[in-house]
């Protein structure tokens, strides 16, 4: 383990943080608010924390894959820990742990939040809520790559970007960073200027462009986006999340003029595919309680965009749908988003080679001869990557299985608690019954709170960076 290299990097984390917190800071004196007080204190610690172990980089600079994995881990712990503190300062939580509940929610770009009455915030506070799911949904560490010079190591990509394959757009992974958060950057900047053009404010168009390029979800509003009671903000927000959904490697091929080969890709046709059925299957399931077929499709297609790619806003309170719509949006819940997005849950990419392998299994089963191969976007997959796949999968249902046990001690209904932790594992948002689109995370004792934070962890970094984090081994001076 290279110590003295990941203490460099975190360093420069730490001073990422600090510069991303200025913002917030300014938007609280601008508005005279005293909680823009609360974020002095963390960024005193971490400007002294990031000029420690971020000035002199050490001669070994080599990142293997092990450090990789125990860097990003770490850096979203701390940064968690210490974003947190603005909340626990300014006075606007029960507690430390709702405080901590709620950063890793926004990091994350989960969006469940232990608030009753979030717009009642003061506005340096809901900026940092919102802006805490746009560098999230890139990635922390792929952030810090893109504006500070870093180790050029894939490994530390590859173990933060969702999905089961990470490659790079460019040979020096830093351009690929610059690149991915230029993209992402312009997009966000193009959905502000349509949600002003929606009549919604600026700042609120701002906050809510935050949410829907990191797929987060927080809202400035108690109401959520349904406050604003607008088809053309509905429809605009459901398109870009959709797009947000995508991944960030087709619109770099569309870039460089390579829009065949990008609208070719077979994870992009099963995902629009899955969004088309979903809608309409929704829409007619609901049309009873809309007054015509419009105005249902509106909705279905605004919590169809929310839901599978794990933003989490909401125009509708869908608890009060039939069971059947419910059911459908659960499946999408654990679905999730293209790999290479911002967007949270298994990802359709990892559904695909599920499918496909058990397919093969079946060939074999009645063609023992027979010699197979599970390919992926006209290509052949390694084995390796089916493998990883499977044991992705395995772990997600157990770990699914023993955090909804845990949770379940609470005392509240089964399908509360199930959603609760589909919602946090998927990096959702609000699932079912209590935790609907209308209620919140309040409710639950502190101990299914810290299960349910690390979830959202884990399934935002896809469990195996926590895994290593928290490995004995892992600590190891010479372990790789």
């Amino acid at each position: 383990m290279n110590r003295k290299m990941i203490a460099y990097l975190l360093g420069r984390v730490f001073l990422a943080e600090f510069v991303l917190m200025i913002p917030s800071l300014l938007i609280g004196f601008g508005y005279g608010e005293r909680e823009a007080f609360s974020f002095v204190i963390p960024m005193v610690i971490l400007l002294i924390a990031g000029l420690i172990f971020g000035l002199k980089k050490p001669q070994n600079t080599v990142i293997y894959a092990r450090e990789g994995f125990f860097l990003v881990a770490a850096a979203w712990i701390f940064m968690a820990l210490i974003g947190a503190l603005p909340f626990c300062i300014c006075g606007h939580f029960e507690s430390v742990w709702d405080c901590i509940f709620e950063i890793v929610s926004g990091f994350t770009t989960t969006g469940a939040t232990v608030l009753k009455n979030p717009g009642a915030l003061p506005k340096c506070i809901l900026f940092w809520r919102s802006f805490s799911h746009w560098v999230g949904g890139m990635g922390v560490l792929v952030f810090v790559l893109a504006i500070m010079p870093m180790s050029d190591s894939l490994h530390i990509m590859r173990a933060e970007v969702p999905g089961p394959v990470v490659g790079k757009l460019v040979p020096k992974i830093r351009q690929t960073a610059i690149i991915l958060y230029a993209v992402y950057a312009v997009m966000t900047v193009v959905l502000i200027i349509l949600l002003c053009i929606g009549k919604m404010p600026l700042f609120d168009s701002i906050c809510h462009a935050f949410g829907t390029a990191g797929t987060g979800g927080f809202s400035v509003r108690t109401e959520g986006i349904a406050y604003y009671n607008s088809a053309y903000i509905d429809i605009v927000i459901s398109i870009f999340m959709l797009l947000f959904g995508i991944n960030f490697n087709l619109f770099y091929l569309i870039l460089i003029k390579k829009a065949k080969e990008a609208f070719k890709s077979e994870e992009l046709r099963w995902y629009i595919t899955i969004v088309a059925v979903a809608t309409l299957t929704i829409a007619v399931n609901i049309l009873n309680q809309y007054e015509n077929i419009a105005t249902a499709l509106r909705y279905a297609f605004f919590q169809v965009a929310s839901i599978i790619t794990t933003t989490g806003y909401g125009t509708a309170d869908f608890v009060l749908w039939p069971a059947f719509s419910q059911s459908i949006l659960v499946v999408l819940m654990i679905i999730g988003a293209c790999a290479g997005s911002t967007g949270g849950g298994l990802k359709v990419s990892r559904l695909i080679l599920l499918f496909k392998t058990f397919a093969q299994e079946m060939k074999h089963l009645l063609h023992p001869r027979a010699v197979t191969t599970v390919r992926l976007e006209n290509a052949a997959v390694n084995n390796s990557i089916v493998i990883n796949t499977l044991v992705y999968f395995s772990l997600y249902i157990f770990i699914t299985i023993i955090s909804t046990l845990i949770i379940s001690l609470d005392g509240f209904d089964f399908t509360t608690n199930i959603t609760a932790e589909i919602a946090c594992f998927n990096n959702i948002g609000p699932g079912l019954g209590m935790v609907g689109p209308t209620g919140n995370f309040s409710a639950y004792s502190p101990l299914s709170k810290m299960v349910l934070t690390f979830n959202m962890l884990l399934g935002r970094l896809e469990i195996f960076p926590i895994i290593v984090f928290f490995s004995p081994g892992s600590w190891k001076k010479n372990a790789r």
